[in-house]
């Protein structure tokens, strides 16, 4: 038997093996994994809950299960007499390992929550819901005239609204008479899409409510609208909860495949965070979710097919196909969200196997298809989706980008907190970095900055920072076109230190260094020539070399400075003052189908007229993609970037030249099978 076991710690990733009898909080902070604790590990504050994950990931190669931990502590039982575990939760102070483990970190337990920064975008949104609200007065019953409540309802609706033909929903008649009673014959009633009745309330109701939902693979945001104004009355996000079951698509798609059952895991999980959403939201806009009757939500296939309980497997493989791609409208009473008992949920159609809802939210938004300017969409995240087109043509692919832009798989990588590193500059000639981290506006080497970050500690870097980072490096001469550290620097500065047979360089000196090392640098370069290759093949099949303006979409793509993107090489050249961040389109698209019911028919047959490529099938795909991996590219020239930035030459030693010829082939990350 192993005298070690390997523990992976989700949504970190960080991973160890440890001693049998290790406990789950020391394995967690000897990685530098983000567990709370305040009471030193006595099992008394409850803090350091973590959830067990049970089933077989195969992409950690580790089958966990709860017996791989010591049995409920003493220490354990009398907490719980106090406030009881959850199902499946154990106190990392308590649990000791005893065989190999997949361990959740929730956010209630982490002391760097993730900072989801999805905020609503300003836009001018016309204002036409398929919810609206009708007074009526309904004529009181009579001994000669025997007609129903509901009858002499429809028959109001029709007279002062001209609404006929009207449904009821079967749940609305429990309440119906005493609405009508208690309003003295005038209510107020809610009717979807011009047909169906589903809420009626005594008297004046003005006020309805919707949920526009982003479902991303690693955030989920909401943007709760006044439905009678359009106004965003508040906006919310937090981790999808999935992420423990797999950081990639592919991840969740191989445990729904391994584990009986997965899929509904997943989804409950997911559904679950929605209710929680719906309620955060709701509570900050001081109403209840019983208030909110209309959701639009968007995501990628994945997402999408697990939010309305499809298992996604058949997504897993070629010909990738979906279970469904046209607009869904489902009652969330249906799929177990709650809102108003009798709340629509409608879904944006998917475009293709992995090019799913929002990039159909994020066409919604931008509209490419109204300007004569070519326009190159790109919502960058664990798998990346890219649109190119104009009035004429529009095109659309997915790219297997990976984690890393988010952080993940980076060695001093953490996702968007409070201390994380955000922005960094160094200098060309001492090397010297300076950096702001997330919740401060002063630059490390400003006054102030000391007291700023002793608030939060210097916990890592976060997606942008990374970019911002690698691309300094290069401007310095860090590392050349290749992405190589250059090792005879360390003569010069100790920021360039050895690891091993590579070189990384020292960001931070704390009492934890952050460090970006060789593997963070080929991390980026993977995931950059996977993005590149997507949309060069984009370009080829219009059958162009450059593009009129660039938007940046996501969370990732929001916060990053376009200078660094177009430095690494993420995007094609363009004039600078072209490329914008997008901010959240695909959750503008959603809100835009939530506030305008004709914006719905709009996207439904746009998204037949997108051509899908599939970069499984491209042959081309692979020469583009190692093209891409060197900074900005090998081949492509970039004139506008050159204006901007003064570029290094293009320079190697002798033994990185020898190393680059004996490097084997590469292939970009396995976020996804395109």
């Amino acid at each position: 038997m192993s005298e070690d076991a390997l523990v992976v710690f989700t949504p970190s990733g960080k991973r160890g093996r440890f001693a049998l009898g290790t406990p789950l909080l020391q394995a967690a902070r000897s990685l530098g994994v983000d567990v709370d604790s305040v009471c030193g590990g006595r099992a008394l504050c409850g803090r350091c809950q973590v959830l067990v994950m049970e089933g077989d990931f195969a992409k950690h190669g580790v089958q966990s299960t709860a017996a791989h931990l010591t049995a409920l502590s003493e220490a354990e039982l009398r907490y719980s007499t106090r406030r009881p575990l959850p199902s499946g939760h154990r106190l990392s102070c308590s649990a000791r390992v005893l065989g190999d483990l997949v361990v959740d970190v929730p956010l209630s337990s982490q002391v760097h929550r993730q900072v989801v920064r999805k905020e609503a975008e300003a836009r001018d949104i016309t204002l036409d819901p398929v919810l609206r609200l009708h007074e009526v007065e309904v004529e009181q019953p009579d001994m000669h005239n025997p007609s129903g409540d509901l009858r002499r309802l429809m028959a109001a609706l029709e007279r002062e609204w001209q609404l006929s033909g009207l449904s009821c929903d079967a749940s609305v008649l429990p309440g119906l008479q005493k609405a009508l009673r208690s309003g003295e014959w005038k209510v107020t009633v809610a009717v979807h899409a011009g047909a169906h009745i589903i809420g009626v309330w005594p008297g004046l109701y003005e006020h309805t409510y919707g949920l526009a939902v982003d479902v991303g693979s690693t955030t989920i945001a909401a943007h709760l609208c006044n439905l009678v104004t359009g106004e965003v009355v508040a906006s919310n996000g937090l981790m999808n909860p999935q992420i423990r079951f797999g950081e990639d698509l592919m991840s969740r798609v191989s445990y729904s495949m391994m584990n009986p059952g997965g899929a509904a895991q997943m989804t409950a999980a997911v559904r679950e965070a929605l209710s929680a959403l719906a309620a955060q939201v709701a509570a900050s806009a001081k109403i209840s979710a019983d208030d909110i009757l209309e959701m639009t939500f968007v995501g990628n296939p994945i997402m999408h097919h697990l939010v309305l309980g499809i298992d996604p497997v058949e997504l897993g493989g070629a010909p990738f196909a979906l279970a469904v791609d046209q607009a869904m409208t489902v009652r969330a009473a249906e799929i177990g969200i709650a809102l108003h008992p009798n709340a629509r949920i409608y879904s944006l159609p998917c475009i293709a196997g992995h090019v799913g809802a929002d990039a159909a939210g994020m066409i919604l938004a931008e509209r490419p298809d109204l300007n004569d300017e070519l326009t190159l969409l790109v919502d960058v995240g664990t798998n990346a989706e890219i649109v190119l087109g104009d009035r004429r043509r529009l095109l659309a692919c997915s790219s297997p980008t990976g984690p890393a832009f988010e952080g993940a798989q980076i060695s001093c990588g953490q996702r968007a907190a409070p201390g994380a590193i955000e922005r960094v500059r160094i200098d060309p000639v001492t090397l010297e970095p300076r950096f702001k981290i997330i919740g401060s506006d002063l630059w490390s080497d400003e006054a102030g900055f000391e007291d700023a970050a002793a608030r939060s500690g210097i916990t890592g870097i976060c997606g942008s920072g990374i970019i911002e980072v690698i691309g300094e490096m290069y401007l310095a001469g860090i590392i050349n076109q290749d992405g190589v550290v250059d090792g005879q620097l360390s003569a010069r500065s100790d920021r360039v230190i050895a690891s091993g047979r590579t070189f990384s360089y020292v960001v931070h000196r704390g009492s934890v260094p952050l460090t970006v090392t060789q593997n963070d640098v080929r991390a980026i370069q993977l995931a950059k020539a996977a993005l590149y290759a997507g949309i060069r093949l984009l370009m080829e099949h219009i059958g162009v070399e450059t593009v009129d303006r660039i938007r940046l979409a996501g969370a990732f793509g929001s916060h990053i400075d376009v200078k660094y993107a177009m430095l690494l090489g993420m995007i094609p050249d363009c004039d600078l003052a072209k490329v914008q961040s997008a901010g959240n389109a695909a959750g503008t698209g959603a809100r835009i189908a939530l506030l305008d019911h004709s914006s719905r028919k709009t996207i439904e047959d746009l998204v037949r007229r997108v051509e899908k490529i599939e970069t499984a099938l491209e042959p081309r795909f692979q020469l583009h993609f190692v093209e891409a991996m060197a900074i900005p590219h090998k081949n492509a020239s970039y004139p506008n970037l050159r204006k901007a930035v003064q570029l290094p030459a293009a320079k190697e030693s002798a033994s990185q030249s020898e190393t680059r010829g004996r490097r084997t082939r590469r292939t970009p990350p396995a976020s996804a099978p395109d």
